[in-house]
C-alpha cells in the first residue's frame, strides 16, 4: 500500500446527498490541492430502510 498522511471520509444515507456526493468530493479535491489522492475505498451498506454510501479517500500532502 502507498503511504498516506490523511484520510477524508464522505458518507450519507440520504438519496439527495448520494446524488450530490460526486460534486461534493470534486469540490473537496479542488479546495485541497495539496492533497494527493493515493487510494480510495467505496463502501455501500443497507438494511430494510436505509442505504448508506461511503467514499474514503487516502491522501498524502504534496511536497
Amino acid at each position: 500500500m502507498i503511504p498516506f498522511t490523511g484520510v477524508k471520509v464522505f458518507s450519507t444515507t440520504l438519496a439527495r446527498d448520494r446524488e450530490q456526493m460526486g460534486e461534493t468530493i470534486t469540490k473537496w479535491i479542488k479546495d485541497n490541492p495539496q492533497a494527493e489522492i493515493v487510494d480510495k475505498i467505496v463502501t455501500q451498506s443497507s438494511d430494510k430502510e436505509f442505504h448508506c454510501l461511503t467514499v474514503t479517500l487516502f491522501y498524502r500532502h504534496k511536497s
